[in-house]
């Protein structure tokens, strides 16, 4: 996106009744914006995931501001709580313990609510582990999806890996170094061999990127302690394999069945020659030719 006035717009103050959404770094200090550090020396409170990290950080900078919790468990009670001061004219700063608010954060759920009732709100960039990730992977980033942490939930977990043999896009995942071996040989289990590049610790002094293969990277960590955050970026699956594997199972129905998985739908027994012909890669009229010699 290019800009159109090359002046840069500075913002001295925060404005009332405003929610601002602070990226703070995710390793490297020196990757804090001067617009964030301003943002945070004007607002009239801070919420933090964790007021302790967040309190370091603003020690660091020389900042300093009230602050309150703001984080997974108490959600929904404290953007309530915050969205009644922003009403009555208060300026806030969201901040997560690092990268950016609402991307794998509870800084989504008080956005919502802000928008819903009319609160403006505005997102300073920043540093974010997934874009990070991503470009320094290797891997294709035109088209990707972001997974951030599987549920733990075992059947909420089950569902998205389902999904994930189909999914062409690049994945990138978040993992904690306790769960990656086992990370790994779900995705292994469930998604088969495919290029995995294992980012950690960036952006700080023993930033890595390792690109590898699933298979390859369970061997890897069987024997090498998995340490620090993991960022996980995923090949896509390959889509000619899985145009393959599609047409090998309709070649596993008869014709009979075939045609009755669209008419059934409520497809005209003409679309559905339509449709069996090009999932089996043959032309209409040998649809019909079969169907009339059976």
């Amino acid at each position: 996106m290019k800009e159109t006035d090359k002046s840069p717009i500075m913002h001295n103050a925060a404005e009332p009744g405003t929610l601002y959404l602070c990226a703070t770094p995710i390793g490297n200090l020196g990757d804090i914006t001067e617009r964030v550090l301003r943002t945070l020396e004007s607002v009239d409170l801070i919420a933090a995931e964790d007021t302790r990290n967040t309190l370091r950080l603003l020690n660091h900078f020389g900042i300093k501001k009230p602050l309150t919790s703001y984080h997974e468990y108490n959600k929904y009670t404290k953007a309530e709580e915050l969205v009644t001061k922003l009403h009555r004219g208060a300026s806030i700063a969201v901040v997560t313990d690092a990268g950016t608010p609402a991307i794998s954060d509870p800084g989504e759920v008080i956005v919502a609510m802000c928008l819903e009732q009319g609160i403006r709100v505005t997102s300073l960039p920043g540093a974010c582990a997934l874009i990070t990730a991503l470009t320094m992977s290797g891997m294709p980033a035109r088209r990707f999806c972001f997974e951030g942490f599987l549920p733990t939930d075992k059947k909420e977990r089950r569902y998205i890996l389902t999904q994930l043999q189909r999914e062409e896009r690049t994945t990138i995942l978040y993992e904690a170094p306790h769960h990656l071996r086992g990370t790994l040989q779900e995705l292994y289990d469930n998604l088969g061999d495919r290029r995995i590049t294992l980012c950690r610790e960036l952006t700080k002094k023993f930033e890595e990127a390792l690109p590898m293969t699933l298979a390859s990277a369970i061997e890897y960590y069987g024997v090498n302690e998995p340490r620090g955050e993991y960022v996980l970026v995923l090949a896509g699956a390959d889509r000619a394999a899985l145009e393959e594997e599609k047409r090998r199972n309709f070649e596993e129905m008869t014709l009979e069945e075939h045609m009755a998985l669209y008419t059934d739908q409520g497809l005209s027994r003409k679309d559905a020659m339509k449709k069996v012909a090009a999932d089996r890669g043959v032309s209409k009229r040998d649809i019909y030719r079969e169907l009339m010699d059976q």
